[in-house]
């Protein structure tokens, strides 16, 4: 996956040492195939579709988001139990959480628990990936294809409705794009604007 122009607006890459959380999902024959999620102490995200994805989708979660998700891997003693359920059910795809600090690591493998903080953190990890997907829909329909842009859009106004994104400034340099290029779909542009005016006056986030 090539996102280098995305990089443009997303921030800062990952640095240094430091508290780190890390989820991957391997899933053959769904879209993406392979995923994966880091989430630095200060809020950086680097979301990858292939381990040696050079060109990640990067961008922050809020203060708030990011207490809970490390208070969340507090709670599960940075992942040095088990949490597989051992239950015989669908095979839903090979999970990883790993929690970094320096050189100490512990990691769990799953296909899937019925701990109650697993399954919370497991939900952030997916709207975290979520997040991502959308923001590439949005940001390659802006670049590529003005005729999908009210789609993206569209799609993008109802995640959001649904508390299912993350990071939310992260969408606001291409939806201010939208709204100021005449070129694109007037509906398209209305609705960006309300989705933008809904992320600048605090939307509530994802729970």
């Amino acid at each position: 996956m090539k996102w280098c122009w995305l990089l443009l607006v997303a921030g800062p890459l990952l640095a240094g040492d430091g508290e780190r959380l890390f989820y991957s999902k391997s899933f053959p024959g769904s879209n993406p195939a392979y995923m994966q999620v880091t989430v630095e102490k200060s809020g950086a995200v680097e979301y990858r579709e292939a381990p040696d994805d050079d060109s990640p989708l990067v961008y922050k979660l809020t203060t708030a988001e990011t207490v809970e998700v490390f208070g969340l891997a507090d709670k599960m003693d940075h992942f040095k139990t088990p949490v597989e359920s051992g239950l015989k059910v669908a095979f839903m795809g090979k999970k990883t959480f790993r929690w970094e600090n320096g050189a100490e690591k512990h990691e769990v493998e799953f296909n899937y628990s019925e701990d109650p903080n697993a399954k919370l953190m497991w939900e952030w990890f997916e709207r975290m990936t979520e997040s991502a997907l959308h923001r590439i829909n949005l940001d390659r329909a802006a670049k590529y294809d003005k005729l999908g842009v009210f789609k993206a859009v569209i799609t993008l106004g109802a995640a959001l409705d649904r508390k299912r994104l993350v990071g939310l400034e992260q969408y606001l340099p291409t939806l201010d794009r939208i709204i100021k290029n005449e070129s694109y779909m007037h509906t398209a542009r209305v609705r960006a604007s309300e989705i933008a005016e809904a992320i600048r006056a605090g939307a509530p986030p994802a729970q």
